[in-house]
């Protein structure tokens, strides 16, 4: 592979031009058809094979025409202090604002306050609920005026009213952070470069790549089905993973050219060597967010994918255009160790200076000299790392899943004010009504078996309220709504819907009805034990596959292993950061979390997923150049001294980037990608600077040669695929013989 990529790197030096042109055409391309193409209409959100996806079928099949994946709105009316709803004057504001409602072109129905018994006890809140023909992300935004303008007649009137439903989805936004976040990694790459020719060469191919990926997504968003939130993530992680990558390449290539190579062989064997394990850590995180389809929800398989195009095509230009465009910078990419015109006029580094010292011996620098304190003390190390990531992942253990609702929306959002109200006027479970589908097609009596049913449920625990069952056309299929006594994401909500489901079983087993429970909350429930329940099977296939690349990386049994138990560490670090902030409320202010709640059920499987990716991102950047040393006859410990002298420098600056990147996106206004966002970004913290930076040279070094064992039968029939570029020394290396072919 290596000589391979030495080719593909010296080839695109020398075909600068033809290469760059190929990728401003496919992100012309590509912006051509995110521009031209219709927008996103309906995300729909199946969950295949679970008993609320069931029932939700059931209901378009049953009862026709009903809408069922239409938006909704309800519009809450709260009379002023001392006044009822009942008022003459505030029930003619409010029956008024229903009739202005209603003359809307995509209105399905509009059920009056008054009529539908949706006045409070107290007569001092009411509600007028809204059905649309259409689903929130299709409205016109006509509609959703007419809509703000009723309410607002009504405020004109004296009334509060607030708006909740999905019929005012807004597609999220990241927020000034995330350019704030660019910012700090452009920050780092000057600092670690000394140039804003070599600082802007990761910036630019890394947002070229994110610009092709999300604006083929944006094209493909309405045939596909595809979510804002998959753009959102495939830019998250495609620029963290696109400076990366460009950033190992451009530094491999400097160290060549202080090597004294010619600088279309320096770039050739800069892509034979960090090239190759740009590609291996690359392959990971595809694997990864690949394998998220096992969970089988269609919309995480589509976010994952999307994120996976997204880091491949990272991967590909920075194979290609990195080198392309370090034929054009020329020499203004300097060698490693001299200072471009921005830090130090081009003077050679104080360490060069002090070589040229007679009988003075060069400065080690930062990594090297830690490299050397873990070897010295690799127990000492490796118990602090253990012990403080294990502190960290503490409260991983009160972990609590759910999905967010307008309850966990910031308190300025009308959507959260609606919530509030309604928790006011009706109890904390009206927000979260649990539907209840009776299929008694096949009973003599089905009548009498919504009857039953409906007051079987009225007999469980925490029921607040049971409506008369609704039949349809057919008199074979009814609905029943249960408001629970709690709050939607409880615990004691849950165990309502376990309840039913149990309750139902029994009915079937009497009468041959079924039962089941359906809703936002009941589908909640059902994501987060789907979740549960693919978290082991997805772990093993990941780790798995990673682990046989990993065994072909390094050809060593105990590196993969190391490597894969110190990303559990890492993780499970990660997710007791996440439940400390967003369940807890630690740092709650700092984060902009203004409600906390149940962790996103997608959360910890998702984690895994990126977060491992990532994680042997470093793992390969910073063992591979270890190996290398090794291979080339040092002894272990001096191969760990080396492996950091090279490469702690960048992969410390890799990641307070990609750091950087992710907490950008802690400003977003949709809690899922602001929970990603963080989780990432610590993740990365604790992968980097603990597990990669302290535990894995404290493992290494108390291994030794052992470290590197690999079976000889297993050695034979392993592919031989040389990331260290082994092969490249057949090549020849005499400077004389290179001819440079950028003269500036």
């Amino acid at each position: 592979m290596a000589t391979f990529l030495y080719k593909l790197g010296r080839l695109a030096f020398r075909r600068r031009h033809f290469v760059a042109l190929i990728w401003v055409a496919l992100l012309t391309l590509a912006g051509v058809g995110a521009a031209s193409a219709p927008p996103a209409g309906t995300t729909s959100f199946s969950i295949p094979g679970t008993e609320a996806q069931k029932a939700f079928d059931l209901l378009e099949e049953r009862f026709p025409g009903a809408a069922a994946d239409g938006a909704t709105a309800r519009v809450v009316f709260k009379a002023p202090d001392g006044e009822k709803m009942t008022d003459p004057d505030n029930k003619a504001a409010v029956e008024k604002t229903v009739a202005d409602l209603a003359d809307g072109s995509e209105v399905a129905s509009v059920a009056d306050p008054y009529r539908g018994n949706a006045v409070s006890q107290d007569g001092t809140i009411a509600y007028a609920s809204v059905k649309y023909d259409v689903s929130g992300m299709e409205l016109e935004d006509s509609t959703k005026d007419a809509l703000e303008d009723a309410a607002q007649q009504a405020r004109d009137a004296g009334l509060t009213v607030e708006i909740g439903g999905d019929a005012l989805q807004a597609v999220p936004h990241t927020g000034a952070t995330e350019v704030i976040g660019i910012a700090v990694a452009a920050v780092v790459l000057v600092i670690t470069f000394g140039s804003l020719v070599a600082a802007g060469l990761p910036l630019l191919t890394a947002l070229i790549g994110v610009g092709i990926g999300v604006s083929s997504i944006t094209a493909l968003a309405s045939a596909l089905e595809l979510g804002s939130t998959t753009s959102i993530l495939a830019m998250m992680i495609g620029l963290a993973v696109g400076i990366d990558y460009a950033l190992f390449i451009v530094s491999r290539y400097r160290a060549e050219l202080a090597e004294g190579r010619e600088r279309e062989e320096a770039a050739g064997r800069a892509v034979g060597t960090a090239g190759s394990a740009v590609v291996f850590a690359g392959l990971t995180v595809v694997i990864a967010l690949v394998g998220l389809a096992v969970v089988n929800i269609p919309m995480l398989t589509k976010m994952g994918i999307a994120a996976a195009g997204t880091v491949a095509i990272a991967v590909v230009i920075a194979l290609t255009m990195v080198p392309a465009l370090l034929g054009y910078a020329g020499r203004r990419v300097k060698p490693a160790g001299a200072k471009g015109k921005l830090l130090g006029r081009g003077r050679k580094s104080a360490d060069q200076a002090t070589e040229r010292t007679e009988g003075a011996q060069p400065k080690a620098n930062l990594g090297t000299r830690w490299a050397r304190f873990v070897v010295r003390r690799p127990v000492a190390v490796l118990l602090l790392g253990v012990v403080g990531l294990g502190a960290a992942a503490v409260p991983a253990a009160s972990l609590e899943l759910g999905l967010p609702d307008d309850g966990s929306q910031p308190t300025s959002t009308t959507q959260r004010r609606a919530y509030d109200l309604l928790s006011e006027g009706f109890g904390p479970g009206f927000n979260g009504p649990l539907m209840v589908v009776v299929d008694a097609q096949g009973s003599d009596a089905p009548q009498q078996v919504f009857t039953d049913v409906s007051d079987e449920i009225k007999g469980l625990e925490d029921v607040m309220a049971v409506t008369p069952p609704q039949p349809n056309k057919g008199g074979d299929t009814a609905t029943i709504t249960v408001v629970p006594d709690s709050k939607p994401s409880s615990v004691a909500t849950e165990d309502l819907v376990h309840a039913i489901r149990d309750a139902g079983g029994d009915i079937r087993a009497d009468t041959g009805a079924e039962t089941l429970v359906t809703g936002s909350t009941a589908m909640n429930i059902d994501v987060s034990q789907k979740l549960n329940d693919a978290l082991l099977p997805y772990l093993v296939l990941v780790v798995g596959l990673a682990f046989l690349l990993l065994i072909v990386v390094f050809r060593s049994i105990l590196v993969p292993l190391k490597a894969a138990l110190g990303f559990l560490l890492s993780v499970m670090a990660a997710l007791g950061a996440v439940v400390a902030v967003f369940q807890w409320g630690w740092l709650s202010g700092l984060m902009g979390v203004e409600e906390t709640g149940p962790v996103m059920s997608m959360m910890p499987i998702f984690m895994v997923g990126v977060v491992f990716g990532l994680a042997m991102d470093y793992e390969v950047f910073l063992v591979t150049r270890m190996r290398e040393a090794y291979v080339h006859g040092e002894k272990p410990d001096e191969a760990v001294v080396t492996g950091f002298k090279h490469g702690a420098r960048v992969v410390t600056a890799a990641a307070v980037i990609m750091m950087a990147v992710f907490a950008g996106f802690i400003g977003s206004s949709e809690s899922m990608v602001k929970m990603i966002g963080f989780g990432l970004a610590i993740a990365v913290f604790f992968d980097a600077f603990v597990v990669r930076m302290a535990i894995v040279p404290a493992v290494l070094a108390l291994l030794g040669k052992r470290a590197w064992w690999l079976p000889k039968w297993l050695d034979r029939a392993l592919p031989n695929v040389d990331v260290e570029g082994e092969g490249l020394r057949s090549l020849g290396d005499d400077k004389d013989e290179d001819r440079e072919l950028v003269r500036t």
